[in-house]
Formats: structure tokens, C-alpha cells, sequence
């Protein structure tokens, strides 16, 4: 259920949870994903009754202020309905795990032998349900949404503490839609130097597919992405949901940032080394000169192609003797002297 994953490649996950509530809906949404070739889908496993009291409230602009209470149990799923939606992914060779919010909800995936753990930024300074997630021995992907880095770090050690090291770590923004102006993206790098030997990425609740983008550009490496089938859906997820053309573009543009990113090394491309003939300059002969003759500076200009001698040797060849003629537009080479 993590088999998708390579540290060499960004792991793009599309979030369905909380856009569906049968199963109908939820093939849907796999089909899609499987079109736009992420690598995986994840669902929210929650119960109601163990998430929120009667008397929380959201505020958020998606939802409007309304009881957190009902809201959640009109989209809370049944172990059935996570069985088969995992099931079915499995099918399309998706990955596929869910985020618990309770003991109980891991108890519920570990029966049905979820792989991997996403903790969200609502409970990541939970440290009693990390702990008990962490000694599932199973990777954990935590999201870091409203957290100070030093709230980031004691809910690292709190994991670590259990022997569990197969962690990642989500920068986020709890803001439903999030804005431009809150993302901070360079938060990642600074997850990335603080935490040298945790991989890094980034579970974005913005409108659009810009933040994700240049989220690996500064890299993150894992995505995680609301995934809906129609914007304009009923429930409070699908309006800051990529839909399949946005999910598209992301994993293309992500693939494409990954061919282009190459390895740092900073040397001519193999595409170059024609360029490297027909557009450098070389020292070229300005007017005609007979064997034995020295060479002055009014005899040779600095013009294409570079298969000659590099301009860098100008001083060099000022005042050389050649062995034969030259014309005008001659190439120089050392092997003119």
C-alpha cells in the first residue's frame, strides 16, 4: 500500500476523502485518479461520536459557521465502504490508506491492513495517537498545518521515541480554502534543513494547481491534493479539490519538473555540443596574411564558429608566426603556427 513509492520520484496522493459517501461515488473518484496517474488515494477514517464534542464549531469559508458534530457524521464511512474502496484501488494499481483520528479508527485499518499512516494537521501535536500510530511499526506521513517547528519536533520525537523512523513530514496550511498569501512555501526548505533526514512535502488546500507545483520546484516530495469529480459537488472538500484536468496538469507538469531538474552538475548539455560548434566564437582571420608572417590585432576579429581558437587565447596569438597562408575568414587553429 506504499509500493508506488521512490525517494527518487515525488509521490503525488489524491485526497477523496470527505467527497464521497457510497461506493458509487467512490469508484468514480479512483477511476479519475488512475486517469490522472497519481500514485495514490487516500480516504478519512473518523467516527463522529470519537472526533469532535456537540459544541465545536467550524469557521472556515467552505463551511460557513456550522457544528463540526454534524457535518462529520453526515460523511463518516463504514468499514465496509472502506474495505471495498480499498479494494477497488487496489485493483487499479493504486496505493491506497486513509487518516485516523482515533485509536479506534487505527485499530479499524490496521484490520484491514492499511500500509502506510497520514496524520492530519488536526492531530499532530496529538502525541498520545502518534505514539499509538507509531507502534504500528508503519510509515507515517504527518502533516504540520498550524504547527510551530517546535511543535513539529516534539511530535517528531514522539514518533521516533517508539522506534518508528519510516516518517515523512507534510508542510500545510489549515485554512479551508487556503490563500496565496498564507502558503509560505520556503517553510519547506526550512523543514528540509531542520530535518536533513526526513523527506518532505507538502498537502496543499489551495484553489489551483500553482502551489503544488512550485512545491516540488522547492522540494517537496510528496503531494497530497484534495481530489473531487465535480467542483461544484455537495460536501465541504470539493470547492478546494483539484478536479481531473487540474490533477492532470499537476502530475504532468510535476514529471516534466523532474526530467528538467537533471543532477545539479553543471556542465553542457549533450544537446548542446553542436551549439557548443555553431554559436561560440572563435579568432578569425580579418584579412589575408602570407606564411611567415606575425599575426596582429588587425589581422583577426572575434566572430562564430567555435571550433577555432577560443577568444580567451586572443593575447597568445597576438604576435605568433604562421606556417602558411591564411585567407580572410580563415578559422584559426593551433595548428596555423
Amino acid at each position: 500500500m506504499f509500493k508506488r513509492y521512490n525517494k527518487n520520484r515525488c509521490y503525488i496522493i489524491a485526497e477523496i476523502g470527505g467527497n464521497f459517501t457510497t461506493l458509487k461515488q467512490a469508484k468514480k473518484l479512483v477511476d479519475e485518479a488512475k486517469k490522472c496517474r497519481v500514485d495514490a488515494i487516500k480516504l478519512q477514517t473518523y467516527r463522529a461520536d470519537t472526533l469532535t464534542s456537540k459544541k465545536a464549531m467550524f469557521d472556515f469559508e467552505n463551511t460557513g459557521t456550522i457544528p463540526q458534530y454534524g457535518l462529520f457524521k453526515t460523511y463518516e464511512i463504514s468499514e465496509r465502504l472502506h474495505k471495498e474502496v480499498f479494494e477497488y484501488a487496489s485493483s487499479q494499481n493504486l496505493d491506497w490508506f486513509s487518516t485516523p483520528s482515533h485509536q479506534n479508527d487505527v485499530n479499524m485499518l490496521e484490520r484491514l491492513g492499511v500500509g502506510v499512516y497520514k496524520i492530519g494537521s488536526d492531530d499532530a501535536c496529538n502525541i498520545p495517537l502518534l505514539k499509538y500510530v507509531a507502534r504500528t511499526g508503519k510509515p507515517i506521513i504527518l502533516a504540520t498545518g498550524m504547527c510551530t517547528m517546535q511543535e513539529v519536533q516534539e511530535s517528531v520525537d514522539a514518533i521516533l521515541e517508539e522506534g518508528n523512523d519510516r516518517l515523512f513530514l507534510l508542510h500545510a496550511v489549515s485554512s479551508y480554502p487556503a490563500h496565496p498569501i498564507s502558503i509560505n512555501l520556503l517553510a519547506i526548505k526550512s523543514m528540509i534543513e531542520k530535518f536533513p533526514s526526513i523527506p518532505v512535502g507538502y498537502s496543499d488546500h489551495t484553489l489551483g494547481t500553482t502551489a503544488v507545483i512550485c512545491a516540488v520546484a522547492m522540494g517537496a516530495q510528496i503531494i497530497e491534493k484534495h481530489f473531487t469529480y465535480d467542483k461544484k459537488a455537495e460536501g465541504p472538500d470539493h470547492i478546494h479539490s483539484a478536479c481531473p484536468e487540474e490533477m492532470k496538469e499537476i502530475v504532468q507538469r510535476i514529471r516534466e519538473f523532474e526530467i528538467m531538474r537533471g543532477n545539479g552538475i553543471k556542465k553542457p548539455a549533450g544537446s548542446e555540443k553542436t551549439s557548443r560548434i555553431n554559436t561560440r566564437k572563435s579568432i578569425v582571420m580579418d584579412m589575408a596574411i602570407k606564411a611567415g608572417e606575425k599575426i596582429t590585432k588587425n589581422h583577426i576579429v572575434l566572430k562564430r564558429p567555435g571550433y577555432g581558437i577560443p577568444p580567451k587565447y586572443i593575447e597568445q596569438v597576438i604576435g605568433r608566426v604562421v606556417s602558411k597562408d591564411l585567407a580572410k575568414e580563415d578559422v584559426l587553429t593551433w595548428d596555423d603556427f
